[in-house]
């Protein structure tokens, strides 16, 4: 029996196991349909989600329908019940169905998934607008100041940013991120606020996703704020910018006080009273006041050191200047100070103010530019002129008075004289002019009374134009004289030599014909009295010494004509005539004639002129040249300058003197080196003049 139950029980379960996969075979082939299907948010009502297979008879129902059920069927589709919206819902909904057929009483259920699937139908949104920020200045490049990002309720979507600014300050550390960095420092006196425009998209900015883009922008306000690194700045001051760095430049403060007197108060300064500030405005921290040690003026001068102001301890004895070194620090910060100078001049007290010697001025002026002149005399120049009686040693005179025109730019006052500045109307103006002593800045007032009239320039005659182009025409001829001026200076200069030998010579032949008065005796004349240093050794002077000719440029023969002319006999310049009436003033009739020869020559009326070696100890003759040991032709021309020389120099003396006589020393006799002058005898030859051709 065990045996026979065991085999019904394996069979029994085969056969229901047979039975089981039958039947769901034949359910599986009623109805089917995809276990989860994907369907786009925001579709409308009635869209198909999904379609069932279904075998003919059979019929579909929900399993659970419900009054708010998302889904209906329409036959053997499943359709949308309503819009979904992923943003406001779950992402997954499952339609529940059932499959029935009649005939067999079959059933299957379904189970749908629907996904729901995200649209980019959303746009970025911001947190807040505007955000509001604050920022040092001066932050270093680079620096994180803050996260701006962008919110987007389609999940799928992607943030891309961009930023928009007047200022070049800041960027965006990329274009996915919306965190700001500090892209140039700021300064805030220069800045004290930037406002930037932070915009966020959901696509690409570059374009090209060919989808629908969504934008949305956001304010941020950037606030500068400042930071202490400036020290104090008295005031005023006249602001730098040094290197990108913003500095302020005081001109120190003045003041006067009166010798051996106390100011009360205060001390009055210029431009005004010690007052710094903070130069960081945004900070503007307390500042304190002090005299730099040692230099509070001996003692005498003390300062208010929340204030600033200057007062006088006691008064001064000495005329003069003393200077003071005033230091302004941070009251939380001392590193932070700065220092300005303090001048207060020492003058004797002022006795007695400015006074203008007329009460009223009257003036007429032309033009511009033109000095006025006084009405009650057209012929004079109007003077205004204000006296000090402080100042009697000076005749009233102040140096420290200066006048000004009170109300008006189109007049000034220099050195007491009116200018119009301005091209006026013809017009009658009232004015007043004021005289201001610069050292105690006492005043005095006095009327001024302007007539304008414009100068009307005849037919025919020259205007402002005219009289230019004439001082321009002058000024180019006073040019061109200058420069032929510096041209005939160059040629002088190149020519100096030239014109001192000529003069040389000059000099020779004036003192051959000097009476008494001329050389000592004794004294000797040689060839190289005729030669400067640089002339003996030079080529040209070489060849004259050899016997040769030497060559002349082009520009000595003018040099060489005027020699010549001075060495000629005087007859052939003046001609026998000049020569006759020249020798009629003598008291002698005897003519006298000038020769030069080599023998004795013992004719009345002759002067003759030889050489050593035919000298006659019993000759009368009173002339006699010594050659030297140079050759002959130098010897001639020696002879022929020196008598030349003597020639010109007697004709040009109106006074006739007596000749003088040249004679030998013993010494000197057989050397040959020399000649001595002499005034002749009081009876030799009966004073005759004579002309001598050397």
């Amino acid at each position: 029996m065990e045996g026979i139950y065991s085999q019904f029980t394996v069979r029994t379960c085969f056969s229901f196991l047979l039975l089981i996969l039958l039947q769901t075979s034949t359910e599986a082939q009623i109805c089917s349909a995809p276990l989860s299907v994907n369907f786009e948010e925001n579709q409308p009502a009635g869209v198909d989600v999904v379609t069932i297979t279904v075998q003919p008879e059979v019929t579909l129902t929900f399993k659970s329908p419900a009054p708010t059920n998302p889904f209906r069927l329409e036959g053997n589709k499943l359709k949308s019940n309503r819009m979904f919206d992923l943003e406001t819902e779950t992402k997954l909904h499952t339609a529940s169905i059932t499959c029935t057929e009649p005939a067999s009483g079959i059933k299957l259920d379904l189970n749908i998934v629907v996904i729901l699937e995200d649209v980019n139908d959303n746009p970025p949104t911001f947190t807040k607008n505007p955000y509001n920020i604050n920022v040092e200045e001066m932050s270093p490049v680079g620096k994180s100041v803050g996260s701006f990002p962008a919110t987007d309720l389609d999940e799928t979507s992607d943030i891309f940013y961009s930023l928009t600014s007047e200022l070049n300050a800041f960027k965006l550390e990329s274009p996915r991120s919306a965190v700001l960095l500090v892209e140039t420092p700021l300064e805030y006196d220069k800045v004290k606020n930037v406002q930037l425009i932070l915009r966020a998209q959901d696509t690409p900015l570059t374009g090209g996703s060919g989808g629908v883009s969504h934008t949305a922008t956001t304010t941020i306000n950037v606030v500068i704020t400042d930071v202490d690194n400036r020290p104090p700045w008295f005031q005023p001051c006249t602001t730098h910018n040094m290197d990108g760095t913003l500095i302020c430049q005081s001109e120190g403060y003045t003041g006067r006080v009166d010798l051996n007197e106390q100011e009360s108060g205060a001390l009055p300064l210029k431009p005004g009273p010690v007052k710094a500030i903070d130069g960081d405005s945004g900070i503007n921290e307390e500042i304190t006041y002090s005299f730099v040690s040692g230099e509070d003026g001996g003692g005498l001068f003390a300062i208010d050191v929340n204030t600033g102001l200057i007062t006088m301890l006691k008064p001064t004895d000495v005329v003069g200047t003393i200077s003071l070194t005033v230091l302004a620090a941070q009251k939380t910060n001392r590193f932070q100070f700065a220092t300005t100078s303090v001048t207060i001049s020492v003058q004797v007290k002022s006795l007695h103010v400015p006074r203008f010697q007329r009460p009223q001025y009257e003036a007429v002026v032309s033009s511009v530019g033109a000095m006025a002149m006084d009405s009650s005399n057209t012929d004079n120049l109007l003077r205004i002129l204000a006296t000090d009686d402080d100042y009697i040693a000076t005749g009233g005179l102040n140096p420290y008075i200066t006048y000004s025109i009170t109300g008006s730019t189109d007049f000034s006052v220099i050195n007491g004289y009116l200018f119009m500045t301005k091209q006026l109307a013809d017009s009658t103006l009232s004015l007043q002019i004021v005289a201001t002593d610069t050292s105690n800045d006492e005043t005095a007032v006095a009327q001024l009374s302007v007539e304008v009239k414009s100068v009307i320039i005849p037919s025919g005659g020259y205007g402002p134009a005219d009289m230019a182009a004439l001082g321009a025409t002058l000024g180019v001829l006073l040019f061109i004289c200058l420069v032929v001026i510096v041209v005939f200076a160059l040629r002088i200069q190149r020519e100096k030599t030239d014109w001192k030998k000529i003069h040389e010579t000059s000099t020779f032949r004036s003192t051959m014909g000097q009476g008494s008065g001329g050389p000592k005796e004794g004294m000797q004349y040689t060839n190289d009295a005729f030669m400067n240093d640089e002339d003996r050794d030079s080529p040209e002077v070489g060849k004259k010494m050899a016997g040769e000719e030497p060559q002349k440029a082009s520009g000595d023969f003018m040099l060489e004509e005027a020699i010549v002319k001075s060495t000629v006999p005087l007859h052939a310049l003046l001609g026998d005539d000049a020569i006759q009436e020249e020798s009629d003033k003598d008291d002698n009739d005897k003519e006298m004639k000038p020769i030069l020869t080599r023998e004795k020559r013992m004719d009345d009326g002759y002067k003759s002129v030889w050489f050593k070696e035919d000298i006659d100890p019993d000759a009368k003759e009173e002339v006699v040249i010594i050659p030297d040991s140079r050759e002959d032709d130098s010897e001639d021309e020696e002879e022929e300058e020196q008598s030349s020389s003597s020639r010109e120099e007697n004709d040009d003396d109106d006074n006739l003197g007596m000749t003088p006589r040249a004679v030998f020393n013993d010494a000197d006799l057989d050397s040959g080196l020399g000649v001595r002058i002499e005034d002749p005898a009081e009876d030799s030859e009966e004073g005759e003049r004579v002309t001598y051709d050397l």
